[in-house]
């Protein structure tokens, strides 16, 4: 396998991602917080945190603002992941996810400022200068509010023209025209992918982004796995790692770094679905999102349902 080109993570609407551990979620009463954690996130953080431990050379690119953008970029920097942050007018948001271990985590997430057309040149300009040929740009995360969809066209534009594959996780609008802008992959999960295209079932979703010029989609089924359809209307299916129990916040952000690491190896489709999946269930053991514990992986792949488990990174971690 080739060696892993550098990875451009791109979040353009990141946040401060706090997470409150609690004994139970109650709706209407006052809950104690028996832990706060406080992180750099937003999705395309979480991709270049767990890109970053499995040792895959990865540069995180995101506009900040204000205090909380203060704090995104202090955090990156303590947690070693080599960030490039476009200034902004506008303040970062904070999303808050609220977690025991008897329910799926409640999850509050704020819209983010609309940012003004300055900002998202200098964010296209960083795309064009920071992708290299051969390696990835993954975009991952909603666009800011009021943002035109051409925004999305020029960013995957940029990154193409710099010989760079594009993979891109959004949802609405965003997914469209990421799709007409010929991006390499798309990877929605289940609900995103019916609400973008208006169909009612995944193999019609992802014929709609395929026409619209998607080369690949993968779709994330949470619990149920994942699955691709490529260019040839080939689909492959690859059930979840069994018997997986935590945090799921987050798992979809460590699915899509897995799956860029093993096909910026040059792994085949299917083994880059075994990745991601090892990879996405290695993130539910984690506390919280965008982390997950390399020398859990081998344990995971050993456990998947598939003829053979996927050749996982051999390359030296960076914590």
């Amino acid at each position: 396998m080739t060696a892993v080109q550098r990875v451009v993570a791109v979040t353009p609407n990141p946040a401060v991602d706090v997470t409150y551990r609690v004994a139970e979620q109650r709706l209407g009463e006052t809950v104690r917080v028996q832990e706060v954690i406080r992180r750099p996130g937003g999705k395309g953080v979480n991709v270049a945190r767990v890109l970053a431990a499995l040792g895959v050379p990865v540069v995180a690119l995101q506009p900040v603002g204000g205090p909380t953008g203060d704090l995104v970029s202090a955090g990156l920097a303590q947690l070693g992941v080599e960030a490039v942050l476009v200034p902004s007018p506008v303040e970062t948001r904070t999303t808050v996810a609220v977690v025991d271990d008897l329910s799926h985590p409640t999850l509050l997430s704020e819209p983010g400022g609309h940012q003004p057309p300055a900002v998202w040149d200098r964010l296209v300009a960083a795309v064009a200068r920071l992708a290299v040929p051969r390696g990835w740009v993954v975009v991952s995360g909603s666009l800011p509010p009021g943002t035109p969809d051409g925004r999305m066209h020029d960013l995957v534009a940029a990154a193409r023209d710099a010989g760079s594959r594009v993979l891109v996780d959004s949802s609405g609008p965003a997914l469209l025209a990421a799709a007409s802008a010929g991006v390499d992959v798309l990877g929605p999960n289940a609900a995103e992918a019916l609400e973008a295209t208006g169909t009612t079932g995944l193999d019609a979703a992802a014929e709609a982004l395929l026409d619209a010029g998607a080369g690949t989609v993968v779709v994330s089924r949470g619990g149920d796995g994942l699955t691709a359809w490529t260019a040839d209307r080939s689909r492959l299916d690859q059930p979840a790692v069994p018997g997986v129990t935590g945090n799921p916040t987050g798992a979809g952000d460590a699915a899509t770094a897995g799956l860029v690491a093993a096909l910026g190896r040059g792994a085949t489709p299917a083994d880059a679905l075994r990745e991601a999946a090892v990879t996405g269930a290695a993130a539910v053991l984690a506390p919280v999102a965008g982390e997950v514990d390399p020398d859990v992986l081998a344990g995971l792949a050993d456990r998947l349902p598939t003829s053979g488990a996927p050749p996982l990174p051999t390359t030296p971690r960076t914590r």
